[in-house]
């Protein structure tokens, strides 16, 4: 089957929705409850038996360490905003209270939902030999290994905690996990409160001696509860619960901080005391226990979830077991491109050669990183310019970089602190940095940077290029291995002149003038994308082939979908691929008759930003406009934000980006939603006995078009069904 014959599926019927506002904020969905629904597409993965096992277990983590976030940044700011009785609705019309009642009862349907798909999960890896016991089926022999595993790795770093008045009740860090107790003493039945928090540092499921293959765990409250009489001798337990703790942990900074880095510093540790927005307790705990809590962490009774299962769902990833590969993803190696293997390992030959885009994690980004420690150990290069948005703990760009400041090269480091949740690394990374000479900067106070750039000035003969990446994601080498995203490099003089003004707008507050192939947020990206939407509905106007395919994250900004309506209206078909957060709503008449929007959820996390429009010659085609981006269609990213918009020109990776990555992505069906009207998503269907496509398997299995090396890229390889399964 042909690439065309994938996009000939027709847009859907536009419904009509009679009492429906279409200037109101009716036209807008929430963007809370737009999360939510895509972290119930994270959930359903978890159910999908095409998935293997573990997978689905690693989905259901997953699920729970997303709403965690989204509880402690977004719940928490709409709390705040309603505790201080800010009745301003959204764009979607709703107050912040009024989202909170929403946003509750949503969340706790998914709550549960996971508890039962957990259950569930539980009886599958029991039929796979890996087992998770109670406390009540311990043997002998395991409580004799147990005891030891207790005493000489669980102990030492346990701190029983009476509650009197003497001892008032401790600080509960985020996320943090505890055991509360009643308690009696033997000799005189004189009654006692305890805690016994639990350190992130122990494992939550302690691992036993198995037979015959099997693996057993038991969790690590069981244990503890095995041995409270060596917590606390001299007592026997009379009832005990479990709780977790939710903290608001989004941060203000003080625009006019002397010393930026020293008021995140600070920053970092309010959040750790940030107000408790969330309590998890077991169901059924003592009431003086529950009384005491809720009491001691000042929450009210809608901020307490009780549940009936296990609490801390995301820890479940510790069950993700490497030495079950038959219950993993089929591994799979990264691909070298051939034009670099062609040189040898020479990022500039191959550069030089031609433009290159690769398509993290189908293609490695070790590249980037021999990119930059290439360039450290290159003689011939005089400069690095660097954006770090997130990076991994130990680094190899940062190491790359602090070696070629102390060989003396001229090495700027744009390192954004605002990242959120990983400030205190970012902190660590620039202090380094500077011990190494490099030149460390912060961009601006009230504007993240986001921008994906870097680049290395190397002298060639009696000149000097300047070689350029621009990506879409982080220079993460962790995350790279799970994040869809794209690597463009480039030697193109003018990309390397727009580069080099960005980094002088971060460091030196010099707006940029007559960028040639690049717009930025928040001085000309937005306007840029809608100039472009609105080329498209006068090429539609005009009578000709009027098309739009993007991909994105998050589609939330008001304006961007006032003038994709209107691009609707005058008659451009518009396709879009947005994984989360989605504000407009498709298929409704008279509004978005010619918009339909799909998100992909699978084996990997999509992440990439693209922007296609036909310019007057429909999709696909050679004269489209093609964009890449660091950008989500976002009012933060666009208006508050520093970010890039790139326009490709390179003709082989124009047709790289749209014949093969948009075009296997809106072929999608094996791991693809299709968005409704009302918000909500339903699972691409496939007609039955016919073949359902999957897109990351489809990148798996072909090499990008532009890493091509002397075999070459005559075709755009055919986004055929070989390998994926008929629907039944």
């Amino acid at each position: 089957m042909t690439n065309a014959d994938f996009l000939k599926s027709d847009f859907q019927t536009p419904i009509e929705i009679p009492e429906m506002d279409l200037t109101g904020p009716d036209r807008f969905f929430n963007r809370e409850l737009s999360w939510l629904a895509f972290n119930w597409r994270v959930l359903e993965e978890a159910e999908n038996t095409r998935v293997p096992l573990l997978e689905r277990l690693r989905f259901l983590s997953i699920s729970a360490t997303n709403l965690d976030e989204f509880y402690t940044v977004r719940v928490a700011g709409l709390r705040e905003l309603a505790r201080e009785g800010n009745v301003t609705p959204g764009q979607d019309g709703l107050s912040p209270a009024e989202q909170l009642v929403l946003i509750d009862e949503d969340a706790r349907k998914l709550m549960t939902r996971q508890q039962a798909i957990f259950a569930q999960l539980r009886e599958e890896l029991t039929a796979s030999d890996i087992l998770v016991l109670n406390r009540e089926e311990i043997t002998e022999d395991d409580a004799v290994f147990l005891q030891d595993v207790f005493l000489n790795q669980v102990f030492p770093v346990l701190s029983p905690l009476a509650i009197d008045p003497a001892h008032p009740f401790p600080f509960i860090p985020n996320t943090g996990y505890s055991l509360a107790l009643e308690l009696e003493r033997k000799k005189d039945k004189r009654p006692l409160q305890a805690l016994l928090p639990i350190p992130h540092q122990i494992d939550r499921f302690v691992a036993l001696p198995g037979t015959n293959g099997t693996q057993r765990f038991l969790m690590l409250e069981d244990l503890l509860i095995l041995h409270l009489e060596i917590l606390f001798p001299g007592y026997k337990a009379k009832g005990h619960c479990t709780f977790r703790v939710l903290r608001d942990s989004d941060m203000e900074v003080e625009e006019e901080a002397e010393d930026l880095v020293r008021e995140f510093e600070t920053a970092l540790k309010r959040r750790r005391r940030g107000e408790v927005v969330r309590l998890q307790l077991s169901r059924g705990a003592p009431k003086s226990l529950r009384n005491m809590i809720s009491r001691e962490l000042h929450v009210n009774p809608q901020e307490i979830i009780e549940f009936d299962g296990m609490i801390g769902i995301a820890d479940l990833k510790e069950l993700v077991l490497d030495n079950r590969p038959d219950l993993l993803w089929t591994p799979f190696a990264p691909r070298v491109p051939e034009r670099v293997q062609d040189h040898d390992g020479d990022m500039f030959a191959a550069i030089k050669q031609k433009d290159m885009l690769l398509h993290h994690p189908y293609e490695t980004f070790d590249m980037v990183v021999r990119f930059i420690s290439q360039a450290a150990r290159d003689p011939n290069v005089v400069a690095i310019k660097q954006t770090l948005y997130r990076t991994s703990k130990r680094s190899p760009i940062v190491e790359a970089l602090c070696e070629a400041a102390e060989d003396g090269k001229s090495v700027t480091a744009l390192v954004e602190l605002k990242a959120r949740f990983d400030e205190a690394a970012n902190i660590r990374q620039s202090r380094r940095l500077e011990r190494a000479g490099a030149h460390v900067v912060y961009g601006f106070t009230d504007w993240k940077t986001h921008a994906k750039i870097s680049t290395v000035v190397r002298r060639e003969g009696n000149r000097l290029v300047t070689y350029t990446h621009y990506g879409t994601g982080n220079y993460h080498p962790i995350t790279a291995k799970v994040y869809t995203d794209l690597s463009f490099f480039t030697c193109d003089d003018g990309l390397g002149r727009d580069a080099t003004k960005i980094f002088n707008y971060l460091s030196g507050y010099v707006q940029p003038e007559s960028l040639e192939n690049l717009a930025i947020s928040p001085l000309s990206l937005k306007k840029t994308l809608i100039e472009n939407i609105r080329k498209e509905a006068e090429f539609a106007r005009a009578g000709k082939p009027a098309e739009i395919w993007a991909k994105m994250n998050s589609l939330i900004e008001s304006e961007v979908i006032d003038a994709l309506y209107e691009a609707s209206q005058a008659g451009v078909k518009i396709s879009l691929v947005v994984r989360g957060i989605c504000g407009l709503r498709p298929g409704i008449k008279g509004l978005s008759d010619n918009i339909r929007v799909k998100s992909v959820v699978g084996r990997f996390l999509e992440h990439s930003r693209i922007a296609c429009f036909g310019n007057g010659h429909g999709l696909p085609s050679k004269k489209a406009k093609v964009y890449i981006s660091s950008a989500d269609w976002m009012g933060r990213n666009l208006n508050r934000r520093v970010e890039t918009l790139v326009r490709i020109d390179n003709p082989t990776v124009k047709a790289q980006i749209v014949s093969q990555i948009m075009a296997a992505n809106m072929a999608d069906t094996a791991q693809s939603w299709v968005m409704k009207a009302d918000g909500s998503f339903d699972r691409a269907q496939v007609p039955q006995g016919e073949f359902s496509f999957n897109c990351h398997r489809f990148f798996m299995e072909n090499p990008s078009l532009s890493g091509r090396g002397s075999a070459g890229a005559s075709d755009v390889p055919k986004l055929t069904h070989t390998d994926d399964e008929a629907a039944t």
